[in-house]
């Protein structure tokens, strides 16, 4: 027995040393001097990465086996058995622990239940993403049909001699149907309850809309934003047929031609960013950072029907739209960004206040060299809970700027009191080219469960011009 374990223990060793020295070798490895010693060594490192994917799967197989054998000992109930194995297969890859579940499973199919393919990506004749595109396209089957749907593709059979991945995933699709018809028709039945949509950010504050459709369905959503795209170019219209689809699916989709239609995204910047053309970039959740100079424009042509990155537009051009967005101010703490406070009510950015950006936005004088305010703000369009406040211009007592903590020597605010409800100044100068107003005060106050207005208030339904 100690023998056994003695050998094995070799074995092991001398394997780490090899892969060890394997890695250390291509690190210093340096290209050939001539084309073909370039193509072929191309090739070579394809092979070789396949190789390890194979030997990848028989590890995490092995783990597995050894971590279910250590939990029965260890008298853990079966059902839990294997528990977290997925989760350390993912951390060794550098992988999301979803990720590694379906490694695992990857793994479990390609050594147990289809070893011609699990030949083949040792051979370098499939890569890993093609090994996995037959284990899902025979996921429906039994592992007995697998099995036989392996050996029929096999690579010694010269299927993937010169196939893409659309003639392996139909090579596996048609094997599959003719071992059991049943199970593929009940696959393609239930995929049907899978549709869904999904967001994923994409680079330069664009981001990914995917559909998951019945073909049916997909296919008539195409054809027709193709035959509308068709149509506006046949007029006259400069964009591409491929942004003309884009943009018509935006329309139909939220019923407005500039596809914002009263959703809150809830845009957040510092209030330096906002008035005082500061490079601190923008979040905006469910994407991540973005410029600051675009979160400028889209807030000044919120409402317009105009993409910033694309048409900028007179800012206020269009004072209707201006109440479609409201600003609410944020507290975090120094140096941990922490959110620790926020305003109860929604301000409205009229386009008065929109005006007053683009001056301090433009390189017409020096900026002044002051310390940022670390006072966030956010913007969203859409519809606020409770009625429009006026907002003031930057360098006044504004509801949208304001300092998360008191100058020195001067009292704290009592606790008692919401942040939003006191009367605050903001202590960052005026941008260049901009007139400041006179304190605002605190909003009017509410009777009967209706706010009543003041005659500086202006009307319910307007706001202040400037």
């Amino acid at each position: 027995m100690d023998g056994e374990q003695g050998s094995e223990a070799a074995s092991k060793a001398t394997l780490a040393v090899t892969v060890t020295e394997m890695i250390r070798s291509l690190a210093i490895a340096r290209p050939p001097a001539d084309s073909a010693g370039l193509i072929d060594g191309l090739r070579e490192l394809e092979d070789l990465k396949s190789a390890a994917a194979a030997l990848q799967a028989r590890y995490a197989v092995a783990f597995d086996l050894r971590q279910r054998s250590e939990h029965a000992d260890a008298g853990i109930p079966a059902e839990q058995q294997g528990a977290g194995v997925a989760a350390q297969l993912a951390l060794a890859r550098r992988e999301s622990p979803a990720r590694g579940g379906r490694l695992l499973g990857l793994a479990k199919a390609l050594v147990t239940e289809m070893p011609h393919t699990l030949a083949a990506l040792e051979t370098g004749q499939l890569n890993e993403w093609r090994a996995t595109l037959l284990v899902r396209e025979t996921a429906c089957l039994t592992p007995a049909d697998r099995s036989a749907v392996d050996e029929e593709l096999a690579a010694d059979a010269g299927t993937y001699d010169g196939a893409g991945d659309r003639a392996i995933v139909a090579a596996a699709r048609a094997a599959a149907y003719r071992r059991d018809p049943r199970s593929v028709t009940e696959r393609a039945a239930h995929a049907d309850t899978e549709r869904h949509v999904s967001l994923r950010p994409a680079p330069d504050t664009m981001c990914y809309l995917t559909a998951l459709l019945p073909v049916a369905a997909g296919v008539a959503m195409h054809a027709a934003l193709t035959r509308h795209a068709d149509a506006l170019r046949s007029a006259g219209d400069p964009r591409t047929r491929g942004q003309l689809m884009a943009d018509t699916l935006v329309e139909r989709t939220t019923g407005t031609s500039g596809g914002i239609s009263g959703i809150e995204i809830q845009l957040v910047m510092t209030d330096r960013t906002l008035f005082q053309a500061d490079s601190e970039p923008a979040r905006l959740p469910g994407y991540g950072v973005v410029p600051a100079g675009w979160a400028r424009a889209l807030l000044q042509e919120s409402g317009s029907g105009q993409n910033p990155a694309r048409a900028p537009g007179a800012a206020g051009a269009n004072d209707q739209a201006a109440f479609t967005t409201w600003l609410r101010r944020l507290y975090t703490a120094p140096g941990t960004g922490e959110l620790v406070a926020m305003d109860s009510r929604a301000r409205i950015f009229p386009a008065g206040l929109r005006r007053f950006i683009r001056p301090a936005t433009t390189p017409a004088g020096p900026r002044t060299a002051t310390p940022p305010s670390d006072t966030w703000t956010t913007s969203s369009p859409g519809t606020a809970a409770e009625g429009p406040a006026p907002a003031t211009a930057p360098g006044s007592a504004t509801p949208v700027t304001t300092p998360k903590k008191p100058p020195a020597g001067a009292p704290d605010p009592p606790r008692n009191r919401r942040p939003g409800t006191e009367d605050t100044h903001s202590n960052s100068p005026p941008p260049p080219a901009t007139a400041t107003t006179p304190p605002h005060h605190r909003c009017p106050e509410r009777r009967n469960g209706r706010r009543q207005h003041s005659a500086t208030d202006g009307n319910s339904g307007t706001s202040p011009r400037h």
